[in-house]
């Protein structure tokens, strides 16, 4: 079920309406629709409601799961593992518990480096992959997000999270709208991200997951030496020219290592497309859903792919 009420002016949102207990932590997640099974996974900060605009257009045609991954949203926040590879086991985890075999999984900045660990770790319960202004893919990243990982940073986040902040933050935007000025989807998605990290678990939850994919000098982890292992995956990149979080030039080396997947750059886009333009990005992953075939796991030619030459 999904519940819609206002944002900004008629953007729709909704709130995860189902949970499933794993490993003695609830995991909450939205499932819509029908036909092949879709897994859309945010980005750091976010949640299922960052699909809030796309979701339903998505479901029209697919069978759409959203969870919010562990240390997020209305998830559970224990003191563990906040790895990309903790990651990429807890969807194996969540999908099979769904009864779902396989799936193309779609991620979004860090849910992008958690799809390129599932397709590493699980090749063969995905179907497809999508990967959406994604992170692990080169070292360049926004200095805020590098930000939260030097020495202090739990002693800072607080005070900018803080409710003081957020309240003056909500009245800010409150008087733009009152003059017809909204804020941008990069504006919006940054705001609800240090929203939510109003509570010293999810704070420490961001902190742990922060700083073990990023360093103060950029992202610390790259799938970029093991593309060549999906090259038998149909894959889809989506960007937007105007990232200033991760830049457009990762998606494009992306697309140029994997030269049989499709590269779709939305020209006046930031860091979250899907909000951007949402007719457009659900109309670009329908079409890729629709016009490839999910191939069968071939452990042959991946074991030949593993051999030294």
């Amino acid at each position: 079920m999904l519940l819609h009420r206002a944002r900004g002016a008629d953007e729709p949102l909704f709130e995860p309406s189902r949970t499933i207990e794993l490993h003695g932590q609830t995991v909450s997640y939205v499932e819509a629709g029908s036909g092949p099974v879709l897994v859309l996974l945010h980005g750091i900060t976010s949640s299922s409601r960052t699909w809030g605009a796309v979701l339903p257009l998505l479901a029209e045609q697919h069978t759409v799961i959203a969870p919010d991954l562990l240390g997020h949203g209305a998830s559970g926040k224990p003191r563990g593992d906040y790895s990309l590879g903790a990651y990429a086991s807890s969807i194996r985890d969540l999908l099979i518990a769904l009864g779902h075999e396989r799936a193309t999984v779609l991620g979004h900045s860090l849910g992008g480096g958690v799809a390129l660990q599932f397709a590493y770790q699980f090749p063969e319960r995905l179907e497809r992959l999508i990967l959406v202004s994604s992170g692990g893919l080169g070292r360049e990243v926004s200095i805020l997000l590098r930000a939260a990982t030097l020495p202090g940073a739990e002693y800072v986040l607080p005070v900018i999270s803080g409710r003081p902040v957020r309240e003056a933050t909500t009245t800010a935007l409150r008087a733009l709208g009152k003059l017809g000025i909204r804020p941008n989807a990069d504006g919006v998605g940054i705001g609800e991200g240090f929203g939510s990290l109003g509570d010293v678990e999810a704070r420490r939850a961001f902190l742990h997951t922060a700083r073990s994919i990023i360093e103060p000098s950029g992202q610390r982890v790259s799938a970029a030496d093991r593309l060549y292992l999906a090259a038998w995956l149909p894959t889809l990149i989506v960007w937007g020219e105007r990232d200033r979080m991760i830049p457009v030039a990762h998606g494009r080396a992306a697309a140029a290592a994997m030269p049989e997947s499709r590269l779709e750059v939305f020209e006046e886009a930031g860091h979250f497309p899907f909000n951007d333009d949402p007719g457009r990005f659900a109309s670009v992953v329908s079409d890729f859903m629709a016009t490839t075939e999910a191939p069968p796991f071939d452990a042959e030619r991946l074991r030949e792919l593993l051999r030294p030459r």
